[in-house]
């Protein structure tokens, strides 16, 4: 969970910019005129649209309606891995109506998490993530939506079920943290990989290699927030406003120029999420 260091002062401008998975009601966020907040905050500094994500039915709720709050914002809804578990008939049923949202521009986050079993309480299992990715790769196939990707130490698995199952169209993968070894993979098969706060992180070593080998057309960049705040910011509370602080870091990773990177990370946004 974020800290209790204080807010990040606000980036030099970087526009054009869409963060492409934040969390607003985790940042607080609870009605029309606190979505409209962060939303300007973000747009002072060039970050224009955010996508607002899910991880439990909830959250789905509130991602939906934030959408229609305010035309800067959109929605994804899934229940996230480790809550897969109560994934019944009217969860089901509950997440298919709110998928179909014309706001909703992407099924997500789900995938697989193999590091919460066994340390967080009512966290489901292994087999009830599979059978609940499974169930939302056809969700998103069925409504002709992106697919956004939590994995967590489950890179093997969650490859051999895509494959398994048929990937939809545009598989993403949100806050991508493996190795060169999985970028590649993920590439090969024509997977889109986020980056966030992360990427900045000067021990990240592998994560950086990975970050240099993605294609121009299959990256995007994200905050996560509250989570995953950039250097040298971090255990600091996060904010879609602080998106440029990563996108400069990535863009160093990457030698590129930042406006350059803003410009094309929109594009595939724009692109892949039919903004």
């Amino acid at each position: 969970m974020p800290g209790q260091r204080p807010a990040p002062e606000p980036p030099e401008p970087l526009s054009p910019l869409v963060d492409a998975h934040t969390h607003l009601d985790a940042c607080g966020a609870t009605d029309a005129e606190s979505v409209a907040a962060i939303v300007d905050r973000a747009a002072a500094v060039g970050v224009g649209r955010v996508v607002t994500v899910a991880d439990d039915l909830e959250a789905a709720q509130f991602a939906v309606r934030a959408a229609h709050w305010d035309q800067r914002v959109y929605a994804a809804v899934a229940l996230h891995p480790t809550r897969a578990n109560v994934l019944d008939d009217d969860a089901k049923a509950e997440l298919e109506k709110l998928a179909g949202d014309p706001r909703v521009v992407a099924v997500g986050e789900t995938g697989l998490d193999y590091y919460w079993p066994g340390k967080l309480d009512g966290c489901a299992e292994v087999e009830d993530q599979v059978e609940g990715f499974r169930w939302h790769i056809d969700l998103a196939k069925r409504l002709g939506k992106p697919l956004m990707i939590h994995n967590r130490e489950a890179d093997h698995d969650l490859l051999t079920v895509l494959l398994d199952e048929g990937a939809p169209d545009t598989v993403i993968f949100h806050c991508f943290s493996s190795d060169a070894v999985m970028a590649q993979a993920c590439v090969e098969e024509g997977y889109v990989l986020s980056f966030s706060g992360t990427v900045s992180f000067k021990n990240a070593h592998e994560l950086r290699e990975a970050a240099t080998l993605v294609p121009d057309g299959q990256i995007l960049v994200e905050t996560d927030a509250p989570f995953l705040t950039p250097h040298p910011f971090r255990g600091a509370p996060n904010e879609p406003y602080c998106l440029p602080y990563t996108v400069r870091a990535l863009a160093e990773v990457r030698g590129q120029d930042p406006a350059e990177l803003a410009r094309l990370t929109t594009a595939n946004a724009q692109r892949l999420y039919r903004l």
